[in-house]
């Protein structure tokens, strides 16, 4: 009986085909990725992750019949059951959408210009249960959109209410966070272990009852701990 861990599971949703062609070719060179579908749509993706289970869905936003909003809502939002990781791929001309994308459950975003070791990079990392957010659009993307709340959403919590709950040591990890860098980076910025990065990052989590490393981003940016201006 083989010891080898099994390949990460991916679904490939894009409306165009020749960009799915594209995504397939790429993750399926890697001796860790089996791409196990395809969908043009949000529903069939929808559909096709219910019936194929798939560890990681690499999400489109503009697709016909059924958004990529609404397919990850249905897929990652609070209500589903053992959802998959979302990977949502966005160009800038639609970044309006991507707030509400991470808010739907994505694990994270990266642009569809992104060379290919950067998109195969995201498959890993958000099957790790690391969510990701590429860092040259962090602060225009989240910054931005956080700042444009709905009302209902301003009322938690406060920055204070923030740092209360946080030492000054994970209020820092989490600011450095929020500003799009990795555990490596950060355990490079403050002179500590990468390990030690990621325990820090599950206490934030734990303490400010977060899903993941993305709802730390767009919290930090809402209740004011960095600027979302470039």
């Amino acid at each position: 009986m083989s010891d080898a861990p099994q390949p990460i599971r991916v679904l490939v949703c894009d409306d165009q085909a020749l960009v799915r062609t594209g995504y397939v070719t790429i993750f399926s060179a890697q001796p860790d990725i089996e791409v196990v579908g395809e969908a043009e749509n949000g529903h069939a993706a929808v559909q096709a992750a219910r019936r194929l289970c798939p560890h990681v869905v690499v999400m489109d936003i503009r697709m016909p019949l059924l958004d990529g909003i609404q397919a990850t809502r249905q897929l990652a939002g609070p209500d589903a059951e053992a959802p998959p990781k979302v990977l949502v791929v966005t160009t800038f001309n639609v970044d309006a959408y991507v707030y509400d994308a991470l808010r739907a459950g994505a694990s994270g975003f990266l642009l569809k210009d992104a060379p290919p070791a950067e998109l195969v990079n995201g498959i890993r990392t958000v099957a790790r249960g690391e969510a990701l957010l590429a860092p040259a659009v962090t602060r225009h993307l989240i910054g931005h959109f956080a700042e444009h709340l709905r009302p209902a959403e301003t009322s938690r919590p406060a920055k204070e209410d923030v740092a209360h709950a946080l030492t000054p040591r994970e209020l820092e990890v989490l600011r450095q966070i929020a500003e799009g860098l990795s555990n490596a980076e950060i355990a490079a910025e403050l002179f500590i272990t990468p390990e030690t990065v990621k325990t820090y990052v599950s206490r934030i989590l734990a303490k400010l009852g977060l899903r993941d490393r993305v709802q730390a981003v767009v919290l930090a940016y809402r209740v004011g701990l960095v600027s979302g201006t470039l």
